[in-house]
């Protein structure tokens, strides 16, 4: 992203636009070795994963050089989230934006302005490799603290 599009993770204009309400794995969440809660951890994964998904359709309808790309990424993404829904004792408690919600959230998403849409796509990017980092901790904690097979 830096190099095609110039847009680099010190520019000072990108601490302007962040205002994306990207989900994030928080201590609260359960999801850190200290206070470890499998439940409430597998749940905010599942909730962000789901949520992801609208970001990722953006930057998929953005950043056309990598369509494909983006387009499997989407795909592993839902895969992904229903997986860890089902893991969830209740899976109703799992938070899945409705059409409507995804729908506002593609339209405030998108500008007119080619410079703030590289913005936004790099800023989900990053957050989402952020997110899906600690999801990659909490799950190979669950797979080394009880014999499941993800």
């Amino acid at each position: 992203m830096c190099e095609k599009f110039t847009v680099c993770e010190n520019s000072m204009e990108m601490l302007v636009q962040n205002n994306l309400n990207l989900p994030k794995v928080t201590e609260e969440d359960g999801c850190l070795l200290s206070g470890f809660n499998e439940e409430k951890c597998l749940r905010k994964i599942s909730s962000g994963l789901f949520t992801f998904q609208t970001y990722l359709e953006y930057v998929q309808e953005t950043f056309t050089s990598e369509r494909q790309k983006v387009e499997s990424l989407c795909y592993s993404t839902k895969h992904l989230a229903t997986t860890i829904r089902q893991m969830v004792i209740n899976p109703d408690e799992v938070i899945i934006p409705d059409s409507a919600t995804q729908k506002s959230l593609l339209a405030k998403l998108k500008s007119d302005k080619t410079w703030i849409e590289k913005i936004t796509t790099h800023l989900i990017l990053r957050d989402f490799t952020s997110f899906m980092e600690k999801t990659v901790r909490a799950v190979r904690y669950l797979k080394n603290t009880r014999s499941f097979s993800v």
